[in-house]
């Protein structure tokens, strides 16, 4: 479990930094290797998942090690009294500092695992953005996603002009070919400890290209 780093551990509940290139869960494809929780079972065989990480994606997740733990965790993600930010590096020099995008996310059928903008049948979806570093090609933001859906944050700075450097599903060209994974790192969450009722906050450094 090396390459699986625990950064904070108590009797009810694990945080862990997940790598890019791990299933948080057991995929129906047996040569995406080991997923998280699989692996993370052999030491903890209690452990759960209550919310995921795309495969690429890295960063911060929270652990139940117990069904009490699991339903009060689930129910702060569900009723959206978590926080979580992330940072991305995108292709292209943003001119906003900052800002939101609203558009709506539905299922790309003809292309899955894809998601794309649909403002008509689409779920509402938000997400606030702030730059914290440009270069002469590139941009690196700080990202809070203030719904869960699937490849927001992928395709809401799609949708911008901006596609995630590395990202297989949504980047192409110099964009694709400028990093050797998706520049995409979930670096902070927040809930409430199920038993002392304070607040957990955990980050865990981006290991991007800028």
């Amino acid at each position: 479990m090396n390459e699986i780093e625990i950064l904070y551990q108590d009797k009810y509940l694990l945080v862990v930094n997940k790598p890019s290139g791990m299933l948080s869960i057991k995929g129906s494809r047996p040569e995406k290797g080991k997923s998280l929780i699989e692996t993370l079972q052999e030491d903890f065989s209690s452990a759960s998942i209550v919310h995921r990480l795309d495969m690429d994606t890295s960063g911060v997740m929270v652990i139940p090690l117990n069904k009490m733990t699991h339903r009060s965790i689930s129910k702060q993600f569900q009723e959206r009294t978590t926080a979580k930010r992330y940072e991305a590096v995108v292709y292209g020099v943003m001119s906003q500092d900052n800002g939101q995008i609203n558009e709506s996310l539905i299922a790309d059928k003809d292309n899955p695992p894809r998601q794309k903008v649909d403002n008509l049948n689409g779920k509402i979806s938000k997400t606030l953005f702030e730059v914290v570093k440009r270069t002469d090609k590139f941009s690196k933001v700080s990202l809070t996603p203030v719904t869960g859906r699937s490849h927001q944050l992928r395709v809401h700075l799609l949708s911008l002009g901006y596609p995630i450097l590395g990202d297989s599903l949504y980047s192409q060209g110099e964009a694709f070919n400028s990093a050797d994974r998706l520049q995409l790192h979930s670096c902070m969450l927040r809930f409430k400890h199920p038993i002392s009722k304070k607040d957990i906050e955990i980050t865990a450094e981006a290991k991007l290209i800028i």
